[in-house]
């Protein structure tokens, strides 16, 4: 097959796995919510310069991808699937690229099984389904380093200095310092691993400084030419102080023990990370460029799950830029056993036949636990989680069939390795590719119906009204994307608050006022069942309802 029609034919397959349904189930809280807010807000201001929430300043993330969805929703209107464009659309470039890197670092059959595998395991895929930055902000992540590790060996080195530092300065307007933080930190640890530079001239990595700060100053150059200097001094030591604070505390109760992020990359990364078991002492051969590269992403990959261990907030996807070494390292070892170079170890079986295993379980569980929510009840001492259990989801026991049929072929697949690793692994991405998109799409809703799926109904139910819809006791974006809330006219409407050490938090909605104070306009408030008793004691507030955990109130 001719080269471009291999680049064809992946971008084909990508847009099949990735874009089609990408609105199937509501955004959910908070950063989906979040950022889809940020640009709807851009587009009804038309001040696509600053982002906001609440139309109140927000100065947490960067613009760029909040620039990608605003595109997107000026194509397809402002919905979820607008809102989850950009990351799909990063998901077809991703496959497209590590085709590329893998085969020109090291072999065209390494390159396919690191595009299969990456669409295979279930935490990359899935985030190319989602509205969330961090699959752009990888992406941009891993072209710098990839044109960082180009530069070494290429003859046109200003070129790949340029684009290293442009793509590193996009990734920083798309999430901020911490794109520096990691880059930074991944060069110093491979100069002490070499011993030196390397072959890396002061001049080329001087170009990549400049061209990376480019990006950034220039959306902040604009924005001061048009708001100021003073505009421009407090949205950076805003943004500064609350990655600080980010770093050290534990955000919005996001905590977690030093090993969060290794559980999730083990079992979230599945079938990948099995096969960083498949390493040993005995280093196999390859060519210089290629294990230079190696080098490199085994240095990123450390770097960054050390680094977003040590940080105190413990999200899911801090640990995502881990995806593209840990689906590389896993690719070249399924390179070298399709080979014969190496054989499978057995423990390695033992791992993938375990996660598979555990995976299997969870979703045949699915079914089984919502059947017999009931007899769960009893043993769960969260007021608004049995609140949540009794949302009005449809279940069948026949649902089970995709966790049992995905458990046998995970067993098929790995006893058929011993045979034939080739085929045994093909089987094996195959049923992954199936299985995600079946959670996806089938089990996904369900989900989202006993988390969310009543404070959103009741958002809506408010769209295009003039009224104050505030969540009350809990934090949501819904009430703002879901009732596409207008500007507030009121000054009253806005609180600051500010932190133990008197530095200013996000701006948000005065919930006093909106609850006590003299309103211009109807409000209405959602809460927790765990709060409703403190809000049903006030007499201004009179209850209107309440499903799933979800309380609602009017003031009279």
């Amino acid at each position: 097959m001719p080269n471009f029609l291999k680049y064809i034919l992946i971008a084909v397959v990508g847009s099949l796995l990735f874009l089609p349904f990408l609105g199937h189930v509501h955004l959910f809280d908070w950063d989906e919510i979040n950022f889809a807010e940020c640009a709807r807000e851009m587009i009804v201001s038309k001040d696509y310069l600053r982002a906001t929430i609440d139309f109140m300043p927000f100065w947490e993330k960067p613009p760029f991808f909040i620039w990608l969805q605003v595109i997107a929703m000026h194509l397809f209107g402002v919905g979820e699937y607008a809102a989850r464009f950009p990351d799909a659309v990063i998901g077809i470039a991703t496959l497209l690229t590590i085709y590329y890197a893998g085969k020109r670092i090291v072999n065209e059959k390494m390159a396919t099984w690191w595009v299969i595998l990456y669409a295979a395991t279930w935490l990359p895929h899935f985030y190319f389904k989602t509205g969330i930055i961090d699959p752009t902000f990888n992406f941009f992540i891993f072209l710098a380093f990839l044109q960082v590790y180009l530069l070494r060996f290429s003859e046109r080195k200003g070129l790949h200095a340029v684009l290293a530092g442009i793509f590193l300065g996009i990734a920083v307007l798309t999430k901020g310092p911490v794109a520096i933080l990691v880059a930074l930190l991944a060069f110093i640890v491979y100069v002490i691993v070499n011993r030196g530079l390397s072959g890396y001239k002061i001049k080329h990595l001087l170009a990549i400084a400049v061209f990376a700060s480019l990006p950034v100053l220039c959306w902040l150059g604009t924005a001061v030419a048009h708001y100021g200097f003073a505009y421009g001094k407090w949205f950076v030591s805003q943004f500064v102080w609350y990655q600080v604070r980010l770093f050290q505390t534990e955000d919005a109760d996001h905590g977690g023990p030093f090993f969060y992020h290794f559980i999730v990359l083990l079992v979230g990364c599945f079938p990948a990370s099995a096969f960083l078991f498949q390493y040993s002492r005995k280093r196999v051969t390859e060519n210089a460029q290629a294990h230079d590269f190696t080098k490199w992403m085994w240095i990123l990959f450390w770097v960054v799950l050390i680094l977003f261990s040590i940080v105190q907030t413990k999200i899911v996807h801090y640990s995502s830029l881990c995806y593209f070494p840990l689906t590389y390292l896993a690719a070249l070892q399924l390179d070298r056993l399709t080979n014969g170079s190496v054989q499978l170890k057995k423990w390695v079986k033992g791992i993938l036949l375990f996660t598979g295993t555990l995976w299997a379980i969870i979703i045949i569980a699915l079914p089984v636990v919502g059947i017999n929510k009931q007899a769960l009840i009893p043993y769960i001492h969260d007021k608004f989680a049995v609140a949540n259990l009794a949302a009005n989801v449809g279940w069948s026991y026949t649902e089970c069939v995709w966790g049992v049929a995905y458990l046998l072929c995970i067993w098929v697949a790995v006893l058929l390795m011993n045979k034939n690793f080739r085929k045994g692994m093909l089987l094996l991405c195959a049923v992954q590719v199936i299985i995600i998109q079946v959670t996806i799409l089938h089990f996904t809703p369900k989900i989202e119906m006993y988390t969310q799926g009543s404070s959103i109904a009741y958002f809506k139910s408010f769209e295009g009204k003039d009224v104050y819809v505030q969540p009350v006791g809990y934090k949501s974006y819904g009430n703002l994307f879901y009732t596409k809330k207008l500007p507030s006219a009121n000054p009253n409407y806005k609180a600051i608050r500010t932190d133990k050490k008197g530095k200013e938090l996000q701006p948000e909605a005065n919930e006093m006022w909106l609850v006590y104070g003299k309103i211009d306009k109807p409000a209405y408030f959602i809460c927790k069942i765990q709060d409703a008793d403190k809000f049903r004691a006030l007499p201004q507030l009179e209850e209107t309802g309440g499903s799933n955990g979800f309380v609602f109130f009017k003031r009279k």
